[in-house]
């Protein structure tokens, strides 16, 4: 006789099988405010709208685009919301190039920040195998954090990386750091030139510069009237899903 749904759920719970790779998060009230236990609010409202509120807890998550694209803006701008929130929110940073100075002006809480600094080589030369050993280094800090838990966000920053070394990771690399993620409140994010791996549940926002942006206004080292489009994707391709939003730089004084 077949197993009832009921039953089955039962032996998968006592297996501790209940939670696999394709388990979606509870689904946010797109009429309300967002549901903080399930989702990571970037801080910017008009991406927040596009994303079902933010990035999901419990899976990996990506920001991709190129140098100056507005990856890191948005990026610094999720973990001040975090750390406005009260939260704990940590950086693997690969290439150790985390502007401790810009993080403090985007209102980062930084004594709620850890962040953990790696050494690949921009140009390796002949020694490619340092930077795949270095990748390999951060990448189980990446895990021990995750691991350790009670982090809201957790980026592993690799955005600047030689790209044969960040393709020198086995898939499985994935899959494992997104079992660590499961069921937990904290938001994985990869940060790349190029997408990486996000989870079944995550989404990916992949950066560029529309051509038509020629309205910049500099200020000194700051500028502002730059637009940013980011494309909005879903590893599950529902209707709706799939989705552009585009946000323009304002230049922060007296930070």
């Amino acid at each position: 006789m077949p197993l009832a749904r009921s039953d089955l759920e039962s032996l998968l719970r006592t297996r501790h099988l209940d939670r696999t790779l394709t388990t979606a998060l509870p689904l946010t009230d797109a009429c309300g405010p967002p549901d903080e236990a399930v989702v990571a609010s970037t801080g910017i409202t008009a991406l927040d709208a596009r994303i079902g509120g933010g990035f999901p807890r419990g899976h990996l998550s990506e920001l991709a685009g190129p140098r100056s694209s507005g990856r890191t803006s948005v990026l610094l701008r999720m973990l001040a919301a975090a750390t406005g929130r009260g939260e704990l929110v940590a950086v693997v940073d690969a290439l150790d190039m985390f502007d401790v100075a810009s993080a403090h002006a985007a209102g980062i809480a930084l004594n709620q920040l850890l962040w953990v600094r790696g050494h690949v080589v921009a140009n390796p030369g002949l020694c490619r195998d340092l930077n795949q050993r270095a990748m390999e280094q951060a990448i189980r800090a990446f895990a021990l954090v995750l691991q350790a838990g009670n982090f809201g966000v957790v980026v592993f920053d690799v955005a600047e990386a030689p790209a044969n070394a960040v393709r020198g990771l086995p898939f499985t690399t994935w899959l494992r750091l997104q079992r660590l993620l499961e069921g937990s409140q904290t938001a994985g994010v990869l940060v790349g030139t190029q997408p990486m791996a996000r989870s079944s549940s995550g989404l990916t926002l992949q950066f560029h510069i529309p051509h038509s942006t020629f309205h910049i206004r500099f200020r000194g080292r700051l500028f502002d009237g730059l637009d940013i489009e980011a494309h909005v994707v879903r590893a599950r391709s529902h209707a709706g899903q799939e989705t552009s939003a585009v946000l323009r730089t304002a230049a922060a004084y007296g930070a």
